[in-house]
């Protein structure tokens, strides 16, 4: 099972083995620090709003033009935002570091 790690805005890391599911479910499962994800995961809102680290952003995709929408309204964005309700966890991403994005 895929492992990813979240670092929180005060440095905070939270390791989470075995996650299932999309970022934001796991971040929220896990109460990761900033992840809201106001609407539930339908890419609605950007109170998911992450920071893939550069290493992974071939592996996790970059923003699709939905998500590239909403990121678009929050400051503090750069191309390796994302909506962790829109990045799924599989094997391949087994490892993967995220940062959470200011709010």
């Amino acid at each position: 099972m895929p492992k990813v790690t979240f670092i929180s805005q005060d440095g905070k890391e939270t390791i989470v083995e075995d996650a299932i599911g999309n970022l934001m479910e796991i971040a929220r499962e896990y109460d990761v620090d900033g992840i809201e994800g106001a609407c539930s995961g339908c890419c609605s809102c950007a109170t998911c709003h992450i920071r893939v680290k550069p290493e992974w952003l071939d592996k996790t995709g970059r923003a699709t033009e939905a998500e590239q929408d909403l990121i678009d309204l929050e400051s503090g964005t750069d191309e390796r935002s994302r909506l962790s309700c829109q990045v799924e966890m599989t094997e391949a991403l087994d490892g993967l570091v995220v940062e959470v994005a200011p709010f």
